[in-house]
């Protein structure tokens, strides 16, 4: 496989979280793979920034209770949308473009005994394979910046929302704009699109026919989290690599630590958009 990253597919087939390590740690942890409990799975499967808090942070946010059904869009390996089943309640379909983590989704899942409340279907978040009108929670986190058309995402999340459903997610924001440098390689590293401010973000959403009920800036935070998945990640290499499974790409690491940088001194940052359908 070469190194070159040409779409958030390829980024995520080589990810170092996989399904694969997820097991590994587990087996190592526990010795079997039998009667997992959910509980026992998040400590592994939560690849995004805030952990279990930033779930809950969603769920609050989507007004996400016992029998919601929810839209995870970007879903991956489908830890948020097991945690959210387990925790909440919900009823959880994942969107997930890459198929080697649809396959992982449903694993892991089997694993966890939620099969009969979560599933990951292979789609694509600007042409989602649901009703309209059929879910009442749609959620995201740190995906959007891997899609160029973000306007048919956010219309794809109104269309399949009940009225009165909520749209609660995070993602990337440029506070700054980012050099020709940095964003080749926000590319090449992390298969990073086109990034927006938080104001503009903002216009999107509204755009898209949601009321924006709460904008969260989440730079700081993000700061000290992103430093913490940085020393994970090139600790997680290693055990990859000793494990057979992916390692992730050399780019990935370079772009990471620049990331890392780029939050620190503000050019780059993160939020959390909460919207309803009205």
């Amino acid at each position: 496989m070469t190194d070159e990253i040409r779409s958030a597919i390829d980024f995520y087939e080589r990810h170092p979280i996989s399904a694969e390590i997820i097991k590994a740690k587990l087996l190592d942890a526990r010795g079997t793979l039998e009667n997992v409990a959910p509980d026992e799975l998040f400590a592994h499967d939560q690849d995004h920034y805030g952990s279990l808090a930033a779930n809950d942070a969603l769920a609050q946010r989507a007004g996400i209770a016992q029998g919601s059904r929810v839209a995870d869009f970007c879903a991956g390996l489908g830890g948020p949308a097991r945690y959210l089943a387990h925790r909440y309640g919900a009823d959880v379909t994942g969107i997930e473009l890459t198929p080697a983590r649809v396959r992982g989704a449903a694993e892991l899942t089997q694993l966890a005994g939620l099969a009969d409340r979560v599933r990951v279907i292979e789609g694509n978040v600007i042409a989602v394979p649901l009703d309209g009108g059929s879910v009442d929670a749609v959620i995201s986190q740190e995906a959007f910046l891997h899609v160029p058309d973000k306007a048919k995402t956010l219309a794809e999340a109104h269309r399949i929302l009940k009225n009165g459903g909520r749209l609660a997610f995070t993602d990337w924001v440029a506070h700054r704009p980012l050099s020709q440098a940095d964003a080749a390689l926000m590319w090449a590293g992390m298969a990073a699109t086109n990034l927006y401010d938080i104001p503009a973000y903002t216009k999107l959403i509204e755009a898209a026919g949601f009321t924006v009920t709460s904008v969260d800036d989440l730079t700081a935070d993000w700061a000290e989290i992103l430093k913490a998945r940085l020393a994970m990640y090139q600790k997680l290499r290693g055990e990859t690599r000793a494990a057979g499974t992916a390692s992730g790409h050399d780019a990935f690491y370079e772009s990471y630590v620049r990331f890392v940088e780029l939050v620190s001194e503000g050019t780059l940052g993160g939020a959390r958009f909460a919207g309803v359908k009205a």
